[in-house]
């Protein structure tokens, strides 16, 4: 064995990692094969580890090598850098090979492998890293390793870029990068750093901007809305004391963020104006570009494409300027979501494709999460998403709180999976209805969307009741990078389902006037199939076809219309009076497949029981029966002996007769056979009803009433069991 290794200064706090390394050293040169995973995130030294390695082979007089099929059947060490890339099984069986020909192997990842025995490189203690950061002050170092969570590599770059060597040029510069975290992630380390530095002595202005930061930092903590809250109050009050235009520009800008709520969109529009003039002058891009943004969310959600469109072009031709890539990526990313409203589909690929590439270049650390957004609405909007909501579940278990799973839920309604989203609207609703924030409305309404189709009248009514105040609105997640038509459609599909046909006839009347005014060529389809008024139907199919969307059956729907009720089925239409004919086959309707008691549908629910069996025969008539044909006995026995044919055939006919009268009265067991009065009236009345309602149908909707006549069934148990040829749902 060797004597301990050094320790370069870029390994600090690496002994342990070391010592694997050369353990497994130590066995190549014996001759024994052996490997070891090193796994770390980008910045942990991994590369230098690796290097130390080679170095520790070359001392040991073992060739190192990079290419595994190079040096076969020597003692050597192979490096496998970035292995997260190849296939598991391939990359299992080469180590095993590598190893079985004596070989040291050393694998680098980012994520874990599943090959042990392997070594994680996290961040290493602060005593370890304020050696690599001469010059600055405990201060500083001690707020560069609570940014960099230890990590050498990122502790290294952020102190080379430092214009000062105190905690205020730490804190200055660290509030000029953006977080290293995705939207409504939290980027932990500089929220330990602005933490720190609230907690210290700093001027006025850097204190407002570091109050203000934090709280825009902790929007990702569902939890944190009051404290969010009174750091912004902080940060306004400071930064308008200081009278320096940038600082007000840059705590506005982030209460903005910190603060997002659903109801405040004309407030952002003209917040927005505030921190573009105060950013403007004081000469800060950066804060002028967000304020630009703001200003396109604002009126996105207030429904002014236009004048969006017009705010996006401005704000694209800002970051051209600054040469801030990352804008540029927002700005196309922003296009798709423009040019999906109005269905052009192949531009949304198009530009989604430039997301993925210039997104990735520019380092924008959610944009895999974006395009998958944008994928995913694509493929909602075609009617091509499917019922995998796999990937919102496991946002949802990422970012807590921020109600992925609401959208998880009108997928699967979407794709028909009925049954699961009820669950899920059953389970989220409560979360939901006492939440907000940024993606609130969105969540609102896509459970809406899902509550519409199976929803219970509670469920319903609170929906409508919680979307009622942003109607004339659009459903805008976030920052727009999705927006999933007018809040009117919700509502009206809601008014719909609680039979509040003024109502919805209202909302949806306003929601197709606002698709038409924007265009919005896909929103006008689905709008136009659930309204379905006269010529609705055609025209939305017509819509479809040539999108090219695979949209499911809207169904058909009976649905009240001042004192009568209206039943439409595709192109047909038929008005009924009120009645209990209607009344009756509305239950059938709701609940298709399942059997309801003549007497249960009469009564308007379950409940109502027969009153006492009566027998079909009483004691006096079956006695009077048996003495009957005691008598025919004898008379047949009378006729055979006589040879009368004729009087024989008579008394034979009399006597099946009985006999098939007493069987038909009587049950098992010889007993009597009852019938209850309640049950036969029940019986009787809702068949004659429904049978008038159904012909009453057909006079007027031919192909809905034969739907009607094949899929019902009378008797003492009614059932509604859709024949082929039907809708898929009924919107009652």
């Amino acid at each position: 064995m060797t004597g301990p290794e050094p320790v370069a200064p870029s390994l600090a706090g690496r002994r342990r990692e070391l010592g694997a390394v050369s353990r497994l050293l130590d066995r190549a040169a014996a001759g024994v094969g052996g490997h070891l995973v090193v796994t770390g995130p980008s910045g942990a030294g991994k590369t230098a580890l690796a290097g130390a390695a080679a170095a520790l082979a070359a001392a040991r007089g073992l060739p190192v090598t990079t290419a595994p099929a190079a040096l076969a059947g020597t003692r050597r060490l192979v490096v496998l850098d970035d292995a997260d890339r190849a296939d598991r099984a391939d990359r299992a069986e080469l180590v095993a090979r590598l190893t079985a020909d004596g070989a040291a192997v050393l694998i680098t990842a980012v994520a874990p492998l599943g090959l042990p025995p392997e070594v994680h490189l996290g961040g290493v203690p602060e005593p370890d890293l304020a050696p690599l950061l001469p010059g600055l002050s405990p201060g500083a170092a001690h707020a560069v390793w609570l940014l960099s969570g230890g990590l050498p590599g990122p502790a290294l770059d952020f102190a080379a870029g430092l214009g000062g060597t105190d905690l205020d040029a730490v804190v200055v510069a660290a509030l000029a990068g953006r977080s290293r975290a995705g939207f409504l992630e939290l980027d932990a380390g500089l929220v330990r750093l602005l933490r720190y530095a609230a907690e210290q002595h700093l001027p006025g202005p850097l204190r407002a901007r570091v109050l203000g930061r934090l709280a825009r930092e902790l929007l990702g903590d569902a939890s944190a809305a009051a404290h969010r809250r009174d750091l912004a109050d902080q940060a306004l009050t400071l930064a308008r004391a200081s009278g320096d235009p940038g600082t007000v520009a840059a705590v506005l800008d982030d209460r903005l963020h910190a603060l997002w709520e659903p109801a405040g969109a004309a407030e952002r529009l003209e917040v927005a104006g505030q921190i573009v003039e105060q950013a403007g002058r004081a000469g800060d891009l950066p804060t002028e570009l967000r304020g630009l943004f703001w200003r396109f969310t604002a009126l996105v959600e207030l429904a002014d494409l236009g004048a969006a469109e017009a705010t996006l072009v401005a704000y694209g031709r800002a970051a051209e300027l600054s040469g801030d890539a990352e804008a540029a990526v927002v700005v196309l990313s922003r296009q798709a979501v423009l040019a999906l409203v109005r269905g052009r589909f192949d531009l949304v690929e198009e530009l989604v494709a430039q997301v993925a590439q210039r997104g990735r270049a520019a380092g924008l650390p959610d944009t895999d999460r974006l395009v998958a957004t944008l994928a995913g609405n694509l493929a909602l909007v075609r009617g091509t998403a499917g019922t995998d909501v796999t990937r919102l579940r496991a946002l949802a278990r990422r970012i807590p709180g921020q109600y992925f799973e609401a959208t998880a839920a009108r997928v699967l309604v979407e794709g028909g999976a009925e049954a699961e989203a009820a669950l899920e609207l059953t389970r989220l609703l409560p979360a939901v209805l006492a939440g907000g924030g940024p993606r609130w409305v969105g969540a609102v309404a896509d459970l809406g969307v899902v509550a519409a189709r199976v929803g219970e009248p509670p469920a319903v009514e609170a929906l409508y009741a919680a979307l009622g105040p942003f109607e004339g609105r659009l459903v805008v997640w976030g920052g727009a990078n999705t927006v999933t038509g007018p809040v009117d459609d919700v509502l009206g599909r809601l008014a719909a389902r609680l039979g509040r046909t003024g109502e919805a006839g209202r909302h949806f009347d306003r929601a197709v006037a606002l698709e038409e005014r924007l265009g919005a060529l896909p929103w006008l389809a689905a709008t136009l199939a659930e309204r379905n008024g006269p010529g609705d139907a055609g025209r939305a199919a017509s819509i479809a076809a040539r999108l090219g969307l695979v949209r499911p059956d809207a169904g058909w729907a009976l649905a009240r219309d001042g004192e009568d009720w209206v039943l439409r089925a595709g192109t047909e239409t038929a008005r009924l009076r009120a009645g209990r004919g209607v009344d009756f086959l509305r239950a059938l309707l709701a609940a298709p497949g399942q059997e309801i008691a003549a007497l249960d549908l009469a009564a308007g629910g379950a409940g109502l029981r027969p009153g006492a069996a009566e027998p079909v025969l009483d004691g006096d008539a079956r006695r009077a029966y048996r003495r009957r044909l005691a008598a025919l006995e004898a008379e047949l026995a009378a006729a055979d002996r006589s040879g009368d044919r004729d009087a024989a055939a008579r008394a034979d006919a009399e006597r099946s007769a009985l006999v098939a009268e007493l069987r038909a009265a009587t049950g098992l067991g010889g007993r009597p056979r009852t019938s209850a009065a309640e049950e036969e009236r029940a019986r009787v009345n809702t068949t004659r009803a429904i049978r008038s309602t159904v012909e009453r149908i057909a006079a007027q909707a031919p192909l809905a009433g034969a739907h009607l006549s094949t899929s019902l069934r009378t008797g003492r148990y009614l059932r509604y069991q859709p024949a082929p040829g039907g809708p898929t749902r009924w919107r009652l």
